[in-house]
């Protein structure tokens, strides 16, 4: 194994004592998203030992082969070197059945990674870290939109998130869809005017819709850089009634979702978490909170790869010491 630490997520590299041998608990994490994905090696002792950030590694959208080969280049940039964690526990996007956990924890165990390793849906991780008591509810949105319930007596609620034939509306392609639709509509005459129809178009250097939608349809833009479109429609949708209805129609699905675990499980916190889900007082949250009265809603402070994190030191009885300090230099370098 490496005796230097890298930090290749924004942090500058430092040199830090060789990681213990299998055995002393040393752990893997792993928080797998449709954007990107972070990697990081902790000791028992909460010490950060390695991390990497990298792109996308959802098998849903690489398939397992692109998932393990991002996931195989992330283990050596963070410095594993061959040798082998105690544990790994991989929070993943596009994992959503217990045999799509199953057979990417086979795949990662054949690598021989870690001497166990734990495959879970990428909400699990934005649960964790937000709580110190590891349940509640949890909805995600990104790219995508899922949501994860655990009941103090571990009892779960979850959802499928395969899109509109799980019933999925939300997150960031679905929204510069819609967007993208509306300022097409306004162009033509077929829907309200919006100021979606000049900011969208010119976000990717158009000047109109039509234009972006020729570009799209010949390949010259992927559809998938729709997701970029989110920041553009809640600026809009501060002056703008039609860029308002999508951020409403939005912040209606996290409480679909996060409504139906609450009830399940009897609780009543919801964390949020996901790029869409950001900032204490953006509408989507204030929509949000006005939906849950009496639900405590808060945005995750920390990034999920420390979710991941805890989780695999819950998996080894780390104390709260350990949880405290890999909070404190995770969050750091992840946040950098």
């Amino acid at each position: 194994m490496s005796r230097r630490r890298r930090l290749d997520g924004g942090a500058q590299g430092a040199e830090a004592p060789a990681l213990p041998a299998p055995g002393a608990g040393v752990v893997l994490a792993v928080d797998g998203g449709n954007s990107k994905t972070d990697l990081a090696l902790v000791g028992a002792d909460g010490a950060l030992l390695g991390y990497a950030r990298g792109p996308q590694s959802s098998p849903h959208h690489l398939g397992e082969d692109g998932a393990m080969s991002v996931l195989a280049g992330l283990v050596e940039r963070a410095g594993l070197d061959g040798g082998h964690a105690d544990v790994a526990v991989l929070c993943m996007a596009g994992v959503d059945f217990p045999r799509e956990e199953e057979r990417l924890a086979e795949l990662v165990g054949a690598r021989g990674w870690s001497s166990g390793t734990t495959v879970l849906n990428d909400t699990f991780a934005v649960l964790r870290a937000g709580t110190e008591r590891g349940w509640g509810v949890a909805v995600v949105c990104g790219a995508g939109i899922n949501c994860v319930g655990v009941a103090p007596d571990g009892r779960h609620v979850r959802f499928p998130a395969l899109g509109a034939i799980t019933g999925d509306w939300g997150g960031g392609l679905d929204v510069g869809l819609a967007a993208m639709s509306h300022a097409a509509r306004s162009l033509d005459g077929r829907g309200p005017k919006t100021t979606l129809e000049h900011a969208v178009p010119a976000h990717f250097g158009f000047a109109n819709p039509y234009e972006l939608a020729e570009a799209i349809h010949a390949g010259d833009i992927a559809e998938r850089r729709l997701l970029d479109l989110s920041p553009v429609v809640f600026a809009e949708a501060e002056h703008d009634e039609v860029a308002a209805g999508i951020v409403d129609k939005l912040a209606a699905e996290v409480v679909a979702l996060a409504r139906v675990a609450l009830e399940k499980l009897e609780l009543d916190e919801v964390l949020l978490g996901g790029g869409l889900l950001q900032g204490d007082d953006s509408r989507v949250v204030r929509q949000i909170r006005a939906s849950l009265p009496g639900v405590s809603v808060r945005v995750a402070g920390a990034p999920p790869i420390v979710g991941a994190a805890l989780l695999a030191l819950d998996e080894i009885g780390a104390g709260a010491d350990a949880q405290a300090r890999v909070r404190a230099e995770l969050a750091e370098v992840a946040d950098g």
